[in-house]
């Protein structure tokens, strides 16, 4: 029987050495103040700690006094397994100061894992990782020098090469819902994401672990069974926290509660804070440029993914065209239908026609079910390769990037063609390069391969790489010039700055 008790109550129950989940999308269905209160009860006993983090994707907001920085930053957490770690920037400086073990890999094969350990099995195979640096054979998973545990092994069956994933036993679960009925049961109606809270919970009972659940409210009325996502059988504790934490305002628009027409979605995207930071400088046009060419890409009756970053812009310009009511977008949190939302709420659909658990989405994936994605790279080199999660001094983490381009059959890489102090406007019709960036993106070796320009061709996949001055579509021989913009020199802005020869 489920037990109503207080954050700091919850927080004690947590022993050290513990493996913790916490089932979030980056800052989205975080249950803040649980975070809070393991910091205040670390603080002040010292406990808990030796912690083992868990997420499939990532549990941050891209700020180091929120969430669980705070007490990886003060010393509670040895170790995290995690599909995306730039919204954590404390996890992120204690991983590469080799202060704790830290370890990445693609966000499908985590979830997946999750729901295979509700069944009871204690390592998954997946396709998904072969080839790129979650193969043990290319590079590692593991962040720093002092995680060292080997977590991925290949192999082989039938004559196809997998990834074996070994599942940690996971003694807790972290998760955060809206409302708990009189039986336990819990409903997410103000929660934009369900992400993995089933399998989770189910997971963790299964092994004897601890479930607690924080919501916004207690119901008196027993919920309707379909509403139910989580069964009060699989709750040990709820945490009642009536004001909400987070501090960006409901948006029933992401929750599902009101649907968004296409002829309103720019309304809705521009409400939303499509960036960070303050962009430097406010006249570049490099990503309408990227996203304007990439949107002409998109056919009718097309099943999308839309990245974050650069990629975002490809919806404002799917709009423009009259073309966005015409195709269906998804994001791999579990959105289907609407449009992804931008910037800090990345992973929120706006007006979806449906949300489902983050596994089946990428069920969906992995079976082929996208026509096209748009993606965003920090990198990419002649063969056809892209790094999309390590670069030197940080490490942002390979997120779902791994799982959408695995089977989707046209992949659109939108990235400039180099950074740091590129700027780039269009004037009637011409591309005028203002001043160049210091840091090319296109090069003859890149720092980790995210993606296997090999593996794409081998399965038959085309690919573009979309940048502001020019298309490259990757061949067999490795990249190959497609497309140059009016208004840009072949020879002396393309050709001449690469460090290697295009055919």
């Amino acid at each position: 029987m489920f037990k109503i008790v207080t954050p700091r109550e919850a927080a004690d129950l947590i022993p050290d050495n513990a493996c913790v989940a916490v089932n979030s999308f980056l800052a989205l269905s975080n249950p803040e103040e649980l975070h809070r209160a393991i910091y205040e009860r670390f603080t002040e006993t010292g406990s808990p700690r030796g912690l083992r983090m868990f997420c499939s994707a990532g549990f941050g907001a891209w700020d180091e006094n929120r969430y669980a920085d705070p007490y990886i930053k003060a010393g509670a957490v040895s170790e995290i397994i995690a599909g995306h770690y730039s919204s954590m920037p404390a996890a992120i400086q204690a991983a590469l100061s080799d202060k704790i073990e830290a370890y990445c890999l693609p966000l499908g094969l985590l979830s997946h894992a999750v729901r295979a350990a509700a069944s009871g099995k204690k390592w998954i195979l997946n396709e998904v990782g072969v080839g790129i640096f979650s193969d043990p054979r290319v590079d590692t998973c593991a962040l720093n020098r002092v995680s060292k545990k080997q977590l991925v092994q290949v192999r082989e069956i039938e004559g196809a090469e997998y990834l074996l994933f070994k599942i940690p036993k996971i003694d807790v679960a972290l998760i955060k819902g809206t409302t708990v009925d009189p039986n336990g049961n819990i409903s997410f109606e103000k929660e934009y994401l369900t992400v993995d809270a089933l399998s989770l919970a189910q997971a963790v009972k299964r092994v004897g672990g601890r479930v607690i659940v924080q919501v916004e409210r207690v119901s008196h009325e027993f919920a309707r069974p379909r509403n139910v996502i989580i069964p009060g059988i699989l709750v040990d504790e709820v945490v009642v926290c009536e004001a909400r934490a987070e501090t960006a305002e409901y948006d029933p628009a992401l929750s599902g509660d009101i649907h968004v027409p296409a002829s309103q979605m720019d309304y809705y995207v521009n409400k939303l804070s499509t960036t960070k930071k303050t962009k430097a400088d406010s006249k570049d046009e490099t990503a309408d440029i990227i996203g304007e060419r990439a949107s002409r890409e998109l056919r009718a009756g097309h099943i999308v993914n839309i990245g974050i970053g650069i990629p975002e812009t490809v919806g404002k310009y799917a709009s423009k065209m009259g073309i966005l009511k015409d195709i269906v977008t998804t994001v791999e949190s579990g959105g289907i239908g609407g449009l992804p939302a931008p910037g800090v709420s990345f992973g929120a659909t706006i007006g979806a026609d449906m949300i489902c658990d983050m596994a089946t989405q990428f069920d969906f994936y992995n079976g082929g079910g996208l026509d096209i994605c748009f993606l965003g790279g920090l990198e990419a080199d002649a063969r056809g390769n892209v790094n999309s999660h390590k670069l030197k001094g940080g490490y942002s983490g390979i997120g779902g990037f791994a799982d959408i381009t695995f089977a989707t059959k046209t992949i659109v890489f939108c990235m400039s063609f180099n950074t740091k102090g590129l700027s780039v406007v269009k004037e009637g019709g011409r591309i005028v390069i203002k001043s160049e960036g210091g840091v090319p993106k296109f090069k003859k070796e890149i720092a980790a391969v995210s993606f296997s320009g090999a593996n794409a061709v081998k399965r038959g996949q085309r690919v573009l790489y979309v940048t502001e001055r020019c298309v490259f579509e990757l061949t067999e021989s490795g990249l190959k010039l497609k497309e140059v913009y009016d208004g840009i020199d072949e020879e002396s802005q393309i050709r001449t700055p690469l460090d290697f020869a295009l055919p």
